[in-house]
């Protein structure tokens, strides 16, 4: 899989727009070669460091195929969903979560990228847009991009690649995970599965392992 990158977006914390509370979401372009490191592109920060930022999240990439959605299922506001508009870091067409897996190792220009876990939506979404229900419907239909921790620090421009280097020998979708998450009762053979996926960030692990014990009482 090689995906061209569309944009790259950075930004600092700021008042929300009509709400006054502090937020990094409002991300804008970045031009010429920007530093990748541990925590993400140069210049770029988040607001609230308990939920957002830092090694396991230094990168957020959106795909373009999900934005289309959301403009075809929020029709009023259609027109604000381009790149960035979702606080995210890296845009690309051409795969979404149906063809990236937990544990995929990207070059991203020079930069050695892992994706280690899914995003989870905030109500930072709905006040940046305006919009009632636009986080649930994302969250629903898992359509919430994805974060990737950096193994080896480097550079990338608008243009690079972004290509699939190494995948793990049973890989599972990030549809597959989100599809597994959603049932009220998934089967403890497919919790114990995502569990023991490699590279999954440890917070979700912790989450699920949690769910499995939860599961195996019900089930006692």
């Amino acid at each position: 899989m090689k995906l061209q990158v569309l944009g790259l977006f950075a930004g600092g914390v700021q008042p929300m727009p009509g709400d006054g509370r502090p937020t990094a979401i409002l991300k804008q372009p970045v031009s010429g070669r920007v530093a990748v490191g541990r925590e993400g592109l140069q210049g770029d920060r988040q607001a609230d460091r308990r939920v957002h930022g830092g090694p396991e999240k230094a990168l957020h990439h959106y795909p373009q195929e999900n934005l289309q959605r959301l403009a075809e299922a929020f029709p009023d506001i259609a027109s604000q969903l381009q790149a960035g508009a979702l606080g995210e870091n890296i845009s690309t067409r051409g795969a979404d979560e149906s063809a990236v897996c937990i544990g995929d190792v990207f070059a991203l220009g020079t930069a050695r990228v892992q994706l280690c876990q899914p995003r989870t939506p905030c109500w930072k979404i709905e006040a940046r847009h305006g919009i009632e229900g636009m986080t649930r419907y994302i969250a629903e239909r898992g359509i919430c991009g994805w974060y990737y921790r950096v193994l080896a620090p480097g550079e990338v421009q608008n243009g690079d690649d972004l290509e699939l280097i190494e995948r793990a020998a049973a890989p599972i979708s990030l549809r597959q995970f989100w599809d597994a998450v959603g049932l009220h009762r998934p089967s403890i053979e497919r919790l114990t599965q995502l569990i023991d996926t490699p590279a999954l960030n440890e917070q979700w692990r912790t989450r699920l392992v949690q769910r499995r014990g939860w599961l195996i009482q019900q089930l006692g």
